[in-house]
């Protein structure tokens, strides 16, 4: 047997070999996929947020369009998991199994009980494009391939676990590790592809067990398509690793992976790929529909170029280089990203009487985590009033809040409805890590003209790509004709208006970062864009007081300090504060703080650990 074992792994190599050559090394290492392990919770909570669980069903697995992984949905249903068993011709589990991809971070979806599904934030969308740009089909019964990929759901549904509980934040960020998944995903492709046994199996499930020999080789020849798909991208990102950083769990640098994705993969330009170097925390999104500003750097008004763009960013098909297909067509599914953002925005606008409709922050669960000391909480209750609230506002319950005569606080959308006005804070202010905001600023991308993109700026030439790419869906609405047979036209200019969220497509680069409310903050850590904080309470000590190092990944929450655990994890994310990108610098409260001569980083007086508790009980109260 262990001759029989040594054999084969020497046949395994050579295989590889023939694809990677001087790369052995980094991808035998790459086979052993580090990823988390973690207990079974007893029971799954979903807390009420004001959204029905079969609403939140839909949510979970509504199809964007997006193509994240490169293979089709049949595919990532076969794969078996990228790990290499000590009898190497025996089968493993299925690489889609929700208890394997939970050590991603990527939730089981349970919320219906009985039904089976993907994990939260996984859908299967249509019919789906070879690496070539033609209809992949499965070459036994030439039926169409459909598409699989990630949804907003999969980077805004927190989850933490307390006591053998895991408790559900519907908008809350994630603790997913995309990159490992991606890494995971191309080891299980090329074990497929050069594993004796492996592929056989593969190809039964894809094929079934009585194809031909001639079948199998055509989808031999689509793994090696693949294969050299992944391939490339590794080998762009091999080319800008010193300008990137680890984003491990939690994290992810979205604003530059979209640029990545749009302006050099679907481009064909590798001059414009990128180093991702300034990851950010994955943002709660409820209420965002109701701000006239999104993005960490308040760059981007509109939700449609918002919710588009993201759609973008996670490979949806799109069309930059070959005008006889149609300039700008693609796979986004603008309905289904309308009806998310009214899933999220609610019937009414915010009004002093019935607060925000849609979906809502999380209350704190004291049936589950330790109740709340309502004295404690008054007393933070005067601390935040002094300390927090000119950034932060009144809480969104209060009646001060929708002071709606205050024009720094509201503005109104096309549609006359009120939309809040959030403050971006100069980076010479508030002294948190640049690297998101300047890195954006400063980066170009080289378009052809053809395009009709006159701007270099990225965050400008990412809005008119997909400002195109949505008026394209506009001008050609799906399916073609109407019920009577007869063509469609083009959407009017107020159906546009309409599902575009009555915003217009603006844009901007500022060195500075957007300020919002803190309702359901508790429920957010880690603290800061960057995710450099651990707790609330971190975040109000004073940078020496501020973990250094911790460990991400963690999903047991700290209800005293709010926050995860942060002690170590194997093979979690160790969190280096002293990288760029990663600082945990600003947002402090120091015994220096002069309102009359502003230090940069330092935004009120310094606060006793008594005062932190206090504030951090009120906080749970939002």
């Amino acid at each position: 047997m262990r001759h029989r074992t040594i054999i084969t792994i020497g046949v395994l190599a050579i295989g590889i070999a023939a694809y990677f050559k001087d790369d052995i090394q980094t991808l035998w290492d790459a086979f052993h996929v580090r990823i988390a392990e973690y207990p079974q919770p007893k029971k799954t909570v979903w807390l009420d947020q004001n959204v029905s669980k079969d609403k939140l069903s839909w949510f979970y697995h509504a199809d964007q369009g997006t193509r994240t992984f490169g293979i089709p949905y049949e595919w990532f249903m076969a794969l078996e998991q990228p790990t290499v068993p000590p009898l190497i011709f025996t089968s493993v589990d299925l690489l889609s199994d929700p208890a394997y991809l939970d050590r991603y971070g990527f939730i089981p979806d349970t919320i219906v009980e009985g039904k089976k599904a993907l994990p939260i934030g996984f859908a299967q969308g249509g019919p789906m494009l070879d690496p070539s740009g033609e209809p992949w089909r499965n070459p036994t019964n030439k039926k169409d391939m459909t598409g699989v990929g990630l949804t907003c759901a999969a980077c805004h549904t927190g989850r933490f676990t307390y006591k053998d509980t895991a408790v559900i934040i519907n908008g809350g960020p994630a603790l997913t590790d995309l990159f490992k998944l991606k890494q995971g995903m191309g080891v299980a492709l090329v074990l497929t592809r050069f594993v004796p046994g492996r592929f056989s199996r593969f190809a039964d499930r894809i094929l079934g067990p009585d194809s031909t020999a001639d079948e199998r080789e055509t989808l031999k020849y689509q793994l090696d398509q693949v294969l050299n798909q992944y391939k490339q991208v590794k080998g762009l990102e091999q080319a800008v690793a010193s300008q990137s950083i680890e984003e491990g769990y939690g994290r992810l640098d979205a604003l530059n992976r979209i640029g990545n994705q749009v302006f050099s993969q679907d481009l064909n330009r590798p001059e414009n790929y990128r180093g991702s170097s300034a990851p950010v925390h994955y943002p709660r999104i409820w209420n965002t529909p109701w701000f006239d500003w999104v993005q960490y750097n308040g760059s981007i008004m509109q939700p449609m170029v918002r919710n588009a763009g993201e759609s973008l960013g996670v490979s949806s098909e799109l069309n930059l280089t070959d005008p006889s297909k149609g300039l700008f067509k693609s796979s986004v599914k603008v309905e289904t990203l309308y009806e998310m953002e009214e899933m999220i925005k609610g019937k009414t606008p915010p009004n002093a009487k019935d607060g925000f409709s849609g979906l809502q922050s999380p209350k704190w669960p004291s049936d589950i985590l330790p109740p709340i000391d309502q004295k404690l909480a008054a007393q933070g209750a005067k601390l935040y009033e002094s300390h927090c609230q000119e950034c932060h506002r009144p809480p969104v319950t209060s009646e001060a809040f929708y002071d709606f005569n205050n024009k720094n606080w509201w503005r109104t959308n096309q549609n006359g409805e009120h939309v809040m006005v959030l403050e971006n804070i100069p980076i010479e202010h508030i002294g948190t890590d640049p690297a998101q905001a300047a890195d954006m600023a400063a980066r170009t991308v080289a378009v052809p003209s053809n395009l009709g993109i006159d701007k270099t700026g990225f965050a400008f030439a990412l809005g008119e790509v997909v400002e195109k790419t949505v008026n394209y869906i506009y001008d050609r609405p799906q399916p073609p004709l109407d019920k009577n047979g007869k063509p469609k036209p083009p959407l009017s200019e107020a159906e546009r208006q309409r599902i575009n969220g009555y915003m217009p497509n603006e844009l901007r680069g500022e060195l500075a970062y957007k300020v919002r409310p803190l309702n359901g903050v508790w429920a957010t850590p880690p603290y800061l864009h960057n995710a450099s904080v651990p707790s609330v309470y971190a975040l109000l000590s004073p940078i020496e007081e501020r973990p250094k190092t911790f460990y991400l990944g963690n999903r047991e929450y700290d209800p005293v300090n709010l926050g995860y655990r942060t002690d170590y994890l194997a093979n979690g994310f160790e969190f280096d504060t002293s990288i760029r990108g990663n600082s945990n610098s600003g947002h402090q409260f120091r015994k220096e703080y002069d309102e009359k001569k502003p230090v940069k980083g330092i935004i009120g007086p310094a606060l006793s650990p008594d005062d932190r508790k206090a504030l951090i009980e009120y906080l749970k109260t939002l």
